[in-house]
């Protein structure tokens, strides 16, 4: 099965397909900003669950967030959960950086 994710800049989301169909399988939508990029839901269509699309949309959009030198905001639980899986992707973690002291 070949999982192809692409950017849907528009709908603000990322978007998965299986092997050629014109379906959707999967989404991952996101808020992006200059410096960040939040991924607040994902959705994987129910007939391909268990089949690696969530892990396509993670690892696609962030290996484009690194590239784009973003931050990640991992609110979807989702996202959330796969970085902590893998962390190699836990550096693009956005960090509160307050210089607010007592």
């Amino acid at each position: 099965m070949t999982i192809k994710v692409v950017d849907i800049p528009e709908a603000r989301r990322y978007e998965a397909t299986v092997d050629g169909e014109s379906e959707v399988a999967g989404f991952s939508q996101y808020i992006r900003t200059s410096e960040l990029i939040a991924f607040v839901h994902t959705e994987v269509d129910p007939r391909f669950e268990g089949r690696g699309v969530g892990s396509a949309l993670a690892r696609a959009s962030l290996d484009e967030a690194r590239a784009a030198g973003l931050r990640v905001l991992a609110t979807c639980p989702f996202y959330a959960t796969w970085i902590g899986r893998h962390p190699e992707y836990a550096d693009l973690l956005y960090q509160a950086r307050s210089k607010v002291s007592d």
